[in-house]
């Protein structure tokens, strides 16, 4: 993992966790807010979520990032395109309740701007690949509404495989979704 100064000039320290030919994923911090409202707020990039999130309810979902980053180390990650420097999605790991219990997840969630770009494969390969080397985890997962086809696709190129479905219930509303699994 490497330090380097923060985009922007500010000085800040940003802890680089993986990067690929184009992407490095860091840690968020609360800088990244006007980023992560830009992908949390469209209403169209969050329809597997019934809608966009007010600024409360980003501020909660980079509260909990942050706090998974303290708690085991990892979490969503901002993606960042070298090319711009710009954060443009996120992508990570994260543990998600799945019939009663806690199953290690790769998420993944990008501006509609950069979809269809290669984006969301690059940085789930890259995060599947630090599930087993550094986490050294025996499986991993990308639970994904069955609504999403695009995220579904991408979880098929990430060499996964639906195990099992199961219906969660969130903004009142039941949503079918599918387990994809690739094991180590």
């Amino acid at each position: 993992m490497n330090e380097t100064v923060g985009a922007g000039g500010k000085g800040e320290k940003e802890r680089i966790i993986l990067e690929t030919k184009r992407l490095y994923l860091r840690e968020m911090k609360q800088s990244d807010f006007k980023s992560l409202c830009k992908i949390l707020q469209d209403k169209e990039t969050m329809t597997a979520y019934e809608g966009a999130f007010s600024d409360r309810e980003v501020q909660e979902w980079l509260d909990r990032q942050i706090f998974r980053y303290q708690k085991w180390s990892f979490g969503l990650w901002a993606v960042i395109l070298k090319e711009t420097d710009e954060m443009i999605g996120q992508c990570g790991l994260t543990m998600q309740p799945w019939k009663g219990k806690e199953v290690l997840e790769i998420g993944y969630l990008f501006e509609r701007s950069c979809w269809h770009k290669g984006y969301a494969i690059e940085s789930a390969a890259a995060c599947k690949k630090y599930a087993f080397e550094i986490l050294n985890a025996d499986e991993v997962c990308s639970i994904i509404r069955d609504t999403n086809i695009a995220s579904q696709k991408v979880a098929v190129r990430n060499g996964m495989a639906i195990v099992d479905t199961w219906t969660k219930h969130y903004r009142g509303v039941d949503m079918p979704h599918l387990r994809y699994v690739a094991y180590r």
